[in-house]
This record gives C-alpha cells, sequence and structure tokens, in this order.
C-alpha cells in the first residue's frame, strides 16, 4: 500500500512540475514578469501593388530582435518595380513606354499580440527614406545586343520620406519558421518626376512575408 501510494505521489509530482514547465513555455509574459525570453528572426517578403496605376512587384527582407514574444524591433527593406504587365517594347503603347522603380527602407518597430498562439496578430511600423526613378519600359525580354546603351535609361529620380504601418496574420508553423500574411499602407512625402503624380507611391501593398529565427 505504501509503494502505491509513492507511485501515485511521484506520477502526481512529474504532472505538476510538466504543467508548470509549459505554463512557462506558453506564457506571454509581461514587462514586469520574472519569466522573459528573448530571440530574433530575418524575413524576407513578396507583396503586390498598384503604383502609377500599374501593376507593381515589391519585395523586401527585414531582421529584428524580438522582446519577451511581445515586441520587435529591426531595420528593412524594400524594392519595387510597376511594369509586369508589359513584356516586350514593340507592344507597349508610346504614353506606357516608361516604368517605375525604386527602394526604401528604414527602421520599424512591429507589436506582437498573441505570440505564443498558433495564430496571432502583428503590427509592424516602417519609417525610413527611399528612392525612385523613371526609366525606359522596354519590359523584361529587351535585347542587350540590339541596343546595349538606350535600354533602362533614367529619366528623372527622387529622393522621399516613408512611413507604413502593416497588420500581419501570423501562423507558427515551427519553432524556428512563421509566415504571415499582411496587408500595408505606404505613405510618402511629394514625389517629384516628370510627369508623375506626388502622390504616386501612396497605396496598399498585400502579401507575404516569411520569418526564420528564435521566437
Amino acid at each position: 500500500m505504501k509503494q502505491l501510494l509513492l507511485i501515485v505521489a511521484l506520477l502526481l509530482s512529474i504532472s505538476v512540475a510538466k504543467a508548470q514547465d509549459n505554463y512557462y513555455n506558453d506564457e506571454v509574459q509581461t514587462i514586469f514578469s520574472k519569466q522573459k525570453s528573448n530571440g530574433g528572426y530575418g524575413a524576407f517578403s513578396m507583396g503586390y501593388s498598384q503604383i502609377g496605376g500599374r501593376d507593381a512587384l515589391v519585395t523586401g527582407a527585414r531582421g529584428a530582435f524580438i522582446f519577451d514574444h511581445s515586441f520587435a524591433i529591426g531595420i528593412g527593406g524594400y524594392g519595387f518595380v510597376n511594369n509586369l504587365d508589359y513584356h516586350n517594347y514593340n507592344t507597349i503603347n508610346p504614353s506606357d513606354k516608361y516604368m517605375l522603380a525604386g527602394g526604401y527602407g528604414g527602421f520599424f518597430v512591429e507589436p506582437i499580440l498573441g505570440g505564443t498562439k498558433p495564430v496571432h496578430l502583428s503590427f509592424p511600423i516602417l519609417i525610413g527614406m527611399g528612392g525612385i526613378a523613371l526609366v525606359d519600359n522596354y519590359g523584361w525580354g529587351w535585347d542587350w545586343d540590339v541596343d546595349p546603351y538606350h535600354s533602362g535609361y533614367e529619366y528623372d529620380h527622387d529622393l522621399f520620406f516613408v512611413i507604413e504601418p502593416a497588420v500581419e496574420l501570423e501562423f507558427n508553423l515551427a519553432r524556428f519558421f512563421r509566415t504571415a500574411l499582411y496587408a500595408s499602407y505606404r505613405f510618402t512625402s511629394d514625389i517629384d518626376l516628370l510627369e508623375t503624380e506626388k502622390d504616386v507611391l501612396n497605396g496598399f501593398n498585400f502579401g507575404a512575408t516569411f520569418k526564420f529565427g528564435k521566437f
């Protein structure tokens, strides 16, 4: 009988210890919590936007430190081009013979809501600056042997400041890997380019982000 009670007590002790361990591993700690977990990640993203009334590809990368599952801070950068609809210069209307290309980057802060949950939200906000250029739109298949000097000629360029808040629906696929669907809105200072609207870069982005690291 004593042996049975000893076994039961031992099993209960193991169960309580395991429950406490799981609690501390899964709990999202607060600022004043004694149990904290810090980490970091690197990420790349691919997205879609409308720039100057055309379909645009937006790609980027960022890296961040994560504090206690609930807040991240880091740097990021993005590039864009808006000639995805055009494949050959001979098919382009004269009014569409230019494209916009450029990039921007800076630092970002990212509040994370429910970071230890399998599905949760984060709210990255990028603040920085970038550059944009108006260049020949000869399409992806331009033959450099025909005219290596004219293809990609830059007519005008400008610098701008940018603020881009976003919301991400994030999925914890593994301890070291997460993916997220995002929507963001890009606000910039006025753009000064030939025959280009001043707010040409203001607009929504939609896409996916892939994160690797210690979360």
